[in-house]
């Protein structure tokens, strides 16, 4: 049996077992003796293997990890659970402040207020406690306030590998 067949399961209950996404870096370091391309093949098998067999989820590239999710086409059945559990939204407003701390940072509160034209400081405290944002440091002028930033669990919320990954501006106005 080649070796990748021999980790593949392996590796897929790894994922599947991950509270968060699991790198490939924390897969080679379970693994002591396969190598990362042997891990990446076995990624790729697994996830044409999903493909073929039309299953529901497939594997993803999140916020520096792999991780499981459903299929696209099955958005609409996953809401109406999400609406049953009373998973919570955010507001216009705590969107809109994420999006500006998402794009700009890091930034201080008093960048977002002046781009929103309010204050902040309560929805920037929200994100935090729903860990989508973060205090990621200090700037350097007078008092040296708190720069804010999007956490890891920002990238796995919107599904992104990294912030990079962020639609560009242009990409998002309207026609």
């Amino acid at each position: 049996m080649k070796e990748t067949e021999k980790i593949k399961p392996i590796v897929e209950s790894l994922i599947f077992s991950a509270e968060e996404p699991i790198t490939l870096r924390k897969l080679t370091e379970i693994l002591e003796n396969v190598d990362s391309a042997q891990i990446r093949e076995a990624i790729a098998q697994l996830k044409s293997d999903y493909e073929a067999q039309g299953r529901a989820f497939q594997i993803e590239e999140i916020a520096g990890g792999y991780r499981f999710h459903t299929r696209p086409e099955y958005h609409e059945w996953i809401e109406k659970i999400r609406k049953k559990t009373g998973e919570t939204k955010l507001s216009q407003a705590a969107l809109e402040t994420l999006a500006i701390i998402a794009y700009k940072q890091p930034i201080l509160r008093a960048n977002v207020e002046a781009i929103r034209g309010v204050q902040s400081g309560q929805i920037i405290r929200l994100l935090m406690e729903k860990d989508l944002v973060k205090v990621t440091g200090r700037d350097e002028s007078l008092g040296y306030p708190l720069l804010y930033g999007t956490t890891k669990k920002f990238l796995e919320c919107f599904g992104l590998k990294d912030i990079k990954d962020l639609p560009k501006i242009e990409e998002l106005e309207a026609p």
